[in-house]
């Protein structure tokens, strides 16, 4: 049964903030002209389409990507999820109930994900993302959601535009719209870190921490008025946040206080990751890469040749890296993060 949550909320506009750097530029255009034209009581009476089969999916826009037990689950533009089970060596695009763009995606276990985009669309699968069924799908309320992210099997939220925080316990059958606080910033990545904290990212510069498994967060002080897309959490109390015009910024103690942490970039940062190594890698527009072997006190810009924007990264167990992005998905070795 798809679950539909009416939330009382201003209808998006194409020259709000919402539509200025949200992941980058080309994400920028299915932000803008994805929102529907039609009245809420049209969109009432029409049922979500389902993505067509497309050869060339896998060299689509693809906005992020997961690893899930030795198995690959990316997803993107028009509903397009493609699954790999062999090392990125061959994708297969699977059947997906909505053409929404999908932005975000969660996997608690090798059957058990969840995947968030537009319409406020919500996918789960329990088969590993060979099926998927909408649980959530309420395009009226013209409010992307942008990230998911779970506890356990049932504790989960997502996150996206205008504030939107959805929670559900029941392993996302069933969603519940509970707003963390009275404003309405676009909320843009969760993240956790070892101790058990969650971090989120925001526009505006704003940054959010939760000490109770997410039952309350608070605003943490912001280095940058800019909007943050990520975070990644460290070692102990460490924690970088990064977003708009190559902005990274560390802390070493949870978040309240924060050191700028030069990147040699202006590009917009989207993604960053921990390799087995220890070194640290985040990703952005134009094919940017920066790399950090000091624990993320400085980084080495390693722009990609072809400057196509990469939207998420993902390390595979054989020395390899996954990329999405404006250029669909592609490998490369780990061991070429280096001049």
């Amino acid at each position: 049964m798809m679950a539909r949550i009416r939330v009382d909320r201003p209808p998006a506009q194409p020259d709000s903030p919402f539509a200025i750097g949200l992941l980058w530029c080309l994400a920028i255009a299915l932000l803008v002209f994805g929102y529907s034209t039609l009245t809420a009581t049209a969109q009432e009476a029409i049922e979500p389409e389902p993505a067509a089969q497309a050869p060339l999916a896998g060299k689509s826009l693809l906005l992020d990507a997961t690893a899930a037990d030795g198995k690959f689950v990316v997803v993107g533009g028009r509903g397009h999820i493609l699954t790999s089970s062999d090392k990125g060596n061959s994708w297969q695009q699977v059947e997906v109930p909505t053409r929404a763009a999908l932005t975000g995606v969660y996997f608690q276990n090798s059957d058990l994900g969840w995947v968030v985009g537009h319409d406020s669309v919500i996918l789960r699968t329990s088969d590993g993302g060979s099926s998927w069924e909408i649980v959530n799908w309420a395009p009226e309320e013209e409010s992307p959601l942008l990230d998911v992210w779970f506890s356990d099997a049932d504790k989960g939220f997502a996150v996206g535009a205008y504030g939107s925080f959805y929670r559900t316990s029941d392993g996302g059958v069933t969603w519940s719209f509970e707003p963390i606080n009275e404003w309405d910033f676009h909320l843009h990545h969760i993240a956790i870190s070892a101790e058990g904290r969650l971090y989120m990212a925001a526009e505006a510069g704003m940054i959010y921490r939760s000490d109770d498994g997410g039952e309350t967060w608070v605003e943490l002080p912001s280095p940058y008025e800019g909007s943050f897309f990520g975070t990644l959490p460290l070692d102990g109390d460490t924690v970088l946040v990064f977003g708009l015009q190559g902005h990274l910024f560390r802390s070493e103690d949870a978040g309240e206080s924060w050191v700028p942490v030069e990147t040699a970039t202006t590009a917009l940062l989207t993604d960053g990751i921990r390799l087995a190594d220890g070194r640290i890698t985040i990703s952005g527009l134009g094919g940017t890469l920066l790399v950090s072997s000091d624990d993320g006190s400085t980084f080495e810009l390693l722009p990609q040749p072809d400057r196509r924007g990469i939207s998420s990264i993902v390390e595979a167990d054989d020395g390899q890296l996954l990329m999405v992005g404006e250029f669909g998905v592609k490998m490369m070795a780990v061991e070429s993060l280096s001049n």
